[in-house]
């Protein structure tokens, strides 16, 4: 396997590349940097692969990103410029697509985008090479677009215009593709809808955890937690209910626009911690008896932390869960509910208790996705693409 550990990518390549066709230029393309995410960790190891490459950008709120990516040039698009489009930047989403198609990549001959939203439809120049790292196909348009654009949100005429932006933006998001030369997904999940709204093939290496970071803990609490944004797609509601109902102890880390409607039904047992530091995060999850994640996540970074720390996982059974997520046989690190309801959820927590778990056999099953297996195998898909590409280009 082709390791990079002391070296940076575009060294590797150049010394075993055909001297005229190293890549001299490299563009880092993100959909927005606004706080550090999956995403933004993704982006991380590109900056790491890549020292010298440029970032381009939607809006950039400074200082809200790690220091390896303030440290790069940022380019920003032409929304930053428009009334409010800094912070407010997400009022503008019918625009994304001109405003990633405004950014001139001329004299860029390695194009590499990291996309949730827009990203991967930049416009590179003829001869670049460009890869697309995809943690989702636009979803805001696609399969979870009711709870960003449905009655909810507005009204009559509101309705009406999200729904004619919704479909610009999905004929954008699929003819955009075909500037892409190879997709990348973060999952299984996400190369099924990467074929079904695209209709293009992808290989699939997940994103990195910094599993380092945890470690088994010595003792257990008495307490369950999800870990999760608290926004309506994350169902984190379906927690609140059955631990209030069954009367379990629950700990909600993170935030969002649904605080209020959780508390309103939360029982006397749930406590919502907000967000927490790192050194917290582990401990937490040492203690707790379990995660219970209830989203139909693209990959999931938290079930992969709590299984760092050696504590299993309670999951709806779809979705990036399934890949990371062991819910049978001698190796098993979590169990599953399959519908997306407080009863499923219930039956599961019940059942819970006569489970018996390996803490070592689920760290070990953590690992799988660490940041230097995602070093090696995108170190070894962008080798083999570039070298098929030069190889091709020599040909021709």
């Amino acid at each position: 396997m082709f390791v990079i550990r002391d070296c940076t990518l575009i060294n590797l390549l150049k010394m075993s590349a055909p001297a005229n066709s190293p890549f001299n230029k490299v563009a880092l393309i993100h959909d927005w940097l606004t706080g550090m995410r999956g995403g933004e960790m993704v982006l991380e190891e590109f900056c790491r692969l890549f020292p010298d490459a440029d970032i381009f950008t939607l809006a950039h709120q400074r200082g809200s990103v790690s220091e390896l990516i303030e440290n790069r040039r940022i380019i920003q698009s032409p929304i930053v410029k428009l009334p409010f489009g800094g912070e407010q930047f997400r009022r503008y989403l019918p625009l994304f697509p001109w405003a990633i198609e405004a950014f001139d990549l001329r004299g860029y001959d390695f194009i590499l985008s990291d996309s949730h939203c827009v990203a991967k439809g930049i416009i590179p120049p003829p001869d670049a090479l460009h890869i697309a790292y995809i943690h989702s196909p636009m979803r805001y348009v696609w399969d979870i677009r009711t709870d960003y654009l449905g009655p909810a949100q507005f009204g009559r005429l509101g309705r009406l215009a999200a729904g004619w932006a919704a479909h610009y933006l999905r004929n954008w998001d699929s003819l955009s593709s075909a500037r892409v030369d190879q997709f990348i997904a973060n999952s299984e999940h996400i190369r099924l809808r990467i074929c079904k709204y695209y209709r293009r093939e992808a290989a699939v290496i997940h994103p990195p955890v910094d599993i380092e970071r945890y470690t088994i803990g010595g003792s257990t609490g008495d307490y369950f937690i999800t870990v999760s944004a608290l926004a309506p797609y994350k169902r984190v509601d379906l927690a609140v209910k059955a631990c209030s109902r069954l009367s379990l102890k629950l700990k909600v880390i993170g935030d969002g626009p649904e605080y209020k409607k959780l508390k309103a039904v939360s029982g006397k047992t749930v406590e919502f911690v907000g967000h927490l530091s790192r050194p917290q995060m582990v401990e937490v999850y040492q203690n707790c008896l379990a995660l219970i994640h209830c989203a139909e996540e693209d990959f999931g970074i938290a079930p992969v932390e709590a299984q760092a720390c050696g504590r299993p996982v309670i999951a709806y059974g779809r979705g990036g869960a399934l890949e990371t997520v062991i819910g049978s046989g001698d190796c098993r690190t979590g169990l599953f509910f399959n519908e997306q309801t407080p009863e499923a959820l219930s039956a599961a927590l019940r059942h819970f208790p006569s489970e018996r778990f390996d803490a070592e056999t689920i760290r070990r099953n953590a690992e799988r996705f660490s940041r230097q297996v995602f070093i090696d195998k995108i170190t070894n898909f962008i080798q083999k693409v570039w070298v098929r590409q030069t190889s091709q280009t020599g040909a021709g």
